[in-house]
């Protein structure tokens, strides 16, 4: 499925991603305050390379990838999987 952000970030991801235990139990420590499931996240929705690029598109001025712009990105990229492809 070809995804494109509100930011610009565009990339091509199978739906079937979602269907992980791994990913469902990363997404829940995420919401239970653990923010160091972001990686684990972006890696298992991502893959390697596509994160990489990802983080290339957010990296600031000072070298930093700003987590809330990975949570805003990532945010946008599993509601777009989610919903389904219109006719």
């Amino acid at each position: 499925m070809q995804i494109t952000t509100t930011s610009g970030f565009t990339c091509e991801i199978d739906p079937d991603v979602l269907n992980n235990a791994l990913l469902m139990d990363a997404l829940a420590d995420l919401k239970s305050g653990n923010s160091l499931e972001y990686s684990t996240v972006s890696l298992l929705i991502l893959g390697k390379d596509i994160r990489a690029k990802l983080y290339d598109h957010l990296t600031n001025e000072a070298g930093r990838v700003p987590l809330e712009d990975v949570d805003r990105e990532l945010t946008e990229i599993l509601q777009a999987l989610g919903t389904p492809a219109k006719n």
